[in-house]
Order: C-alpha cells, then sequence, then structure tokens
C-alpha cells in the first residue's frame, strides 16, 4: 500500500506518510474484505475507521452478524493501521486477536474503529471498538501485531 497521497490528511498524527484510503479500498476489492463489503471510511490523527454491511454475506444461518465477520472487519482495520504506522521495509503480521461480541445485529451497518493501545518497534497492540447503526457497542477486539523486516 502506498502511503502518499495527494488527498488532504486532517492530520499526521501517529502516521508514516499520508495514507490513503481509496488506494486500500482498492487493494481490497478483489479479497476477502471486498467480498464482505468491508470499506474504510474516515482516518484521524490516532485512528482509523471501516464499515461492514450487515447483510447475507455477514449474517450467520440465524440471521444475525456473524462473530466471525466482525472479527474479520477488526483484523482488518488494524492490519491496515499496522501497515500505516510503520517505516517502508516494516511488514506487519497477526500475532494473536481477540474479540467480545456483545450485541447482537440483524441489519443496517457495523462500524469499526481502530485505535493503538501500544506502539512498540517490535510489536503493536490495538484496540477496535464496532457499534451498530445506533451507536451501541456490538464488539470489542484487540489485536497484537509483530513488526517485522520486509523480505
Amino acid at each position: 500500500m502506498t502511503l502518499t497521497s495527494d488527498a488532504p490528511l486532517r492530520s499526521a498524527g501517529i502516521w508514516h506518510g499520508r495514507p490513503d484510503l481509496d488506494e486500500a479500498n482498492e487493494i481490497g476489492k478483489d479479497s476477502a474484505i471486498g467480498h464482505l463489503g468491508i470499506e474504510f471510511t474516515d482516518l484521524g490523527a490516532d485512528y482509523l475507521a471501516g464499515r461492514m454491511p450487515v447483510d447475507g454475506r455477514t449474517r450467520q444461518p440465524f440471521g444475525i452478524l456473524h462473530g466471525g465477520a466482525s472479527v474479520l472487519l477488526a483484523e482488518t482495520l488494524v492490519s491496515c493501521a499496522a501497515t500505516f504506522v510503520v517505516a517502508p521495509g516494516k511488514v506487519c503480521v497477526g500475532m494473536e486477536i481477540n474479540a467480545n461480541h456483545l450485541r447482537p445485529v440483524t441489519s443496517g451497518w457495523v462500524v469499526g474503529t481502530v485505535r493503538p493501545v501500544s506502539l512498540g518497534r517490535r510489536s503493536q497492540v490495538w484496540e477496535v471498538r464496532i457499534v451498530d447503526d445506533h451507536d451501541k457497542l456490538v464488539c470489542i477486539s484487540r489485536c497484537t501485531i509483530a513488526v517485522i523486516e520486509a523480505s
């Protein structure tokens, strides 16, 4: 992913370079991210946000948002944010993720917002809060990332 862009950025904050959400969305469109309808929507000084529809692609057979889809949204946000934070020549890989599913959702959209807990040179810890259309907390997730040299 390219971290430079002509697009305006509200604040550089924790990001290395100037992250390009349009490019991130384009790269993900032919992967699980695109198939589930996940979109990166907002970038602030210390957060990245994205949304995912609650529909036939993301619901479980009982009609509610699948917990695995929530985890995929969380890990997608963390992976992108972690990549936007590190300098060129570094790669971020997931080490651990957990999620607490707090409220069922049957339709609409869920929005995830990721913020760093710790940004070390070799590891990062991120927290993702996922809310529904009424801003009710649906899921909270924490993910640990390893920062390694690109090969």
